[in-house]
């Protein structure tokens, strides 16, 4: 069987250092393994996302002396696929409307540590949604909804859960080598009722990449480590539309001179950058260690 390596970036802000390097690496693997490069365009957020940006990803990737196959899959053109794969989950009970809003979920996790509670928190450290709406009838939510009340779509995880009929776990790939792997156990209980579509856009990143990475034939999912856990939540999603998962390798991440993670948000080391301050490709790949 074919190798699919991938590099899927969002279009909603320059690439830095630690893209190229996520990039580079999947490229490189490919190379080794005889098998298959992917760009894909994540961009579902609509409003963040931009023509531009996108522009400025395949000018970054080209001058860093990556090739990839056209077409490349853009995201935003395939709602409908995604909004299919929802329906099947709404139609199975395994989604829910939520429309707690931020205030109301700081005000009832407050309420409920006044009272002494731990309110628990998911390995990003932000608070477990309530899921007080589950408690809502079809009724109540049909009119919520009819009455154009701001919502999320989230994922039931206890129910969910319920329909895996074995425990979860992934393959990780133990180095770049990518031969050896371990089975990693899968605690996507740990994200709560994760939010799996808006309201008006019928998909969310776990949603749309786990659906992507099926219909491409992705085999080996390389990304960064801060994505790890999240790995979780993808295996539930694979299980419940019957996926087969690939094999996954999180990287280290590419961090800048203060030991921060390099974020798009406050611009560090971006390609763009270092490309107009004279500095070359090579040099961009000896500074991340991919020659």
């Amino acid at each position: 069987m074919t190798s699919v390596f991938r590099f899927a970036p969002s279009p909603n802000g320059e690439l830095h250092l630690g893209h190229a390097f996520s990039a580079l690496l999947n490229a490189k693997l490919a190379t080794a393994a005889g098998g298959r490069f992917l760009l894909r365009i994540e961009d579902i957020d609509t409003t963040r996302c931009t023509p531009e940006f996108e522009a400025a990803i395949y000018r970054d990737l080209a001058w860093l002396g990556l090739e990839w196959e056209e077409p490349v899959r853009r995201q935003s053109e395939h709602f409908a696929e995604y909004g299919a794969l929802l329906e099947r989950l709404i139609r199975a009970g395994l989604v829910y409307p939520a429309f707690m809003s931020r205030g109301e979920i700081r005000a009832h996790i407050a309420d409920q540590e006044t009272l002494g509670r731990h309110w628990p928190h998911d390995p990003d450290g932000a608070p477990l949604y309530p899921g007080v709406d589950k408690q809502l009838s079809r009724r109540e939510r049909r009119r919520r909804i009819d009455r154009g009340d701001a919502f999320a779509w989230r994922l039931d995880m206890e129910a969910a859960l319920g329909e895996v009929a074995h425990p979860l776990f992934w393959r990780e790939a133990r180095d770049e080598g990518l031969a050896a792997t371990e089975r990693i156990d899968a605690s996507p209980e740990d994200w709560g009722d994760v939010v799996i579509a808006r309201k008006d856009v019928p998909t969310s990143y776990h949603l749309s990449v786990v659906a992507d990475d099926a219909l491409q034939g992705v085999t080996h999912v390389v990304r960064g480590r801060d994505l790890y856990f999240a790995t979780g939540i993808q295996r539930v999603l694979q299980e419940l539309f019957g996926l087969e998962a690939p094999v996954y390798f999180h990287h280290g991440l590419v961090h800048g001179p203060d030991g921060r993670k390099l974020s798009k948000s406050l611009r560090d080391s971006g390609i763009r950058v270092l490309r107009e301050s004279g500095a070359t490709a090579a040099e961009v790949r000896r500074m991340i260690g991919i020659g």
